[in-house]
């Protein structure tokens, strides 16, 4: 069908690349397909305010529900993706239907990884990545005391936080030496263990799960958590937080280059001429470090979309943006602007002991990557000097009274 662009994925890459076709000027017909019930929403927040139940689901919501009542728009939710034909340019679902498109758009996110330990499938184990995993865990929370969360990253730590705030009693059992041991210093890491532990968080770094337990009373329910060497942790309930992987397979059976994602260039598109990608399931370049990436970011999916809308509809817009992460966690939020790869030092902008602080990453005095926790300010100020591959005087990056920007060579 000419001018039909089908969009692979319901979430936040999907609502995004909807709007900027529209305000594109593309006036044919666009189809959304998602197998999940819930119109595009925001997944940061599932495992902060939504788990804790101070958020309502409509308050996920990327764009209203009216915003995808349109003549020449169809959510089709509930619905997968089950083969893409690119020579025929047709993409079959689930449910029978066969749709054919112009250009198509993989929006296909992760997948939590799994635990293969035994134990794995029995009642009260779960993983975080949905708004239905969430009411999973929530209608199990007010009967639970012990709450055992394995994976010491970004939402093993979220979800900690939000569980104890909740009053839980909460241990996390990491296999790495220190928490967040992927993407931040050991410093960081530090820094956010013995937060944790400050309030009342359980942490065991080097901690191996070996078998999840059943009740002896109820065998079908989870009691238990044990690592290498036979150490045993009390679980009411178990979330396992271990990572996510690419969905890729949708693409690589249509013969679509994959390669820790769906492998894109620097206009979102894939080895097929009509084919794009955009959001945690791309593998793009970055033009900025010289290597490709394959981002879980908020902010990467929303700007990958406006460039591959504008591509889709014929421009030749290059996606090169400085990334930025952020993670909350009690009253500290974390907040992560470029990528730390290959640096060399690190030097610590404010005290540890205040709760407001900063790392600075640098490969000899260039400013990479900076972790600022409760400080904003550098925040701000860092996205252009990363951009700009600035270089800083490390006695004043090291004095906090001096403004980031005032530090560069």
């Amino acid at each position: 069908m000419k001018d039909h662009y089908v969009i692979v994925g319901a979430g936040q890459v999907a609502a995004q690349t909807l709007d900027s076709l529209r305000r594109g000027g593309h006036t044919g017909q666009v189809t959304i397909i998602g197998d999940e019930a819930e119109i595009p929403y925001q997944r940061p927040p599932l495992s902060k305010k939504f788990l804790a139940g101070e958020l309502a689901v409509e308050r996920l919501y990327v764009k209203p529900a009216t915003f995808y009542v349109h003549p020449n728009t169809e959510l089709r939710l509930g619905v997968r993706a089950e083969q893409l034909d690119i020579s025929r340019k047709t993409v079959s679902l689930s449910d029978g239907d066969e749709l054919l498109y112009e250009r198509l758009l993989l929006a296909t996110g992760t997948t939590p990884r799994k635990i293969t330990v035994p134990g794995n499938d029995l009642a009260g184990v779960h993983y975080l990545r949905s708004v239905a995993d969430v009411d999973r865990i929530r209608a199990e929370l007010p009967t639970v005391e012990h709450v055992v969360v394995i994976g010491g990253g970004y939402i093993g730590l979220e979800v900690a936080a939000t569980c104890r705030q909740l009053g839980k009693k909460v241990t996390v059992l990491e296999m790495a030496d220190r928490v967040m041991n992927r993407v931040v210093a050991p410093e960081i890491s530090t820094f956010y263990a013995e937060a944790h532990a400050k309030q009342g968080v359980h942490i065991h770094t080097q901690a191996l799960v070996s078998a999840i337990h059943a009740s002896t009373k109820n065998p079908g329910r989870v009691a238990a958590v044990e690592t290498l060497g036979g150490q045993s942790f009390p679980a009411d309930l178990v979330v396992v937080g271990i990572g996510v992987l690419p969905v890729t397979s949708l693409a690589a059976r249509a013969g679509i280059a994959c390669e820790n994602g769906i492998a894109v260039d620097e206009y979102c598109r894939t080895s097929d001429r009509d084919v794009f990608a955009a959001g945690d399931c791309a593998n793009h370049p970055s033009l900025r470090y010289g290597r490709r990436v394959r981002l879980e970011s908020v902010d990467n999916a929303f700007e990958q979309a406006k460039t591959a809308a504008a591509n889709m509809l014929g421009a030749s817009q290059i996606h090169d943006r400085i990334p930025w992460f952020w993670s909350d966690q009690f009253d500290l939020k974390l907040l992560i602007v470029g990528l730390n790869f290959d640096y060399d030092q690190v030097i610590l902008r404010g005290d540890p002991a205040s709760n407001s602080f900063s790392c600075c990453y640098l490969r000899g005095q260039e400013l990479l990557a900076l972790d600022c926790i409760n400080s904003p300010k550098d925040y701000m100020a860092a996205k252009k000097l990363i951009q700009d591959r600035q270089h800083c005087d490390l006695g004043r990056l090291a004095d906090s009274s001096i403004g980031l920007k005032d530090t560069v060579l």
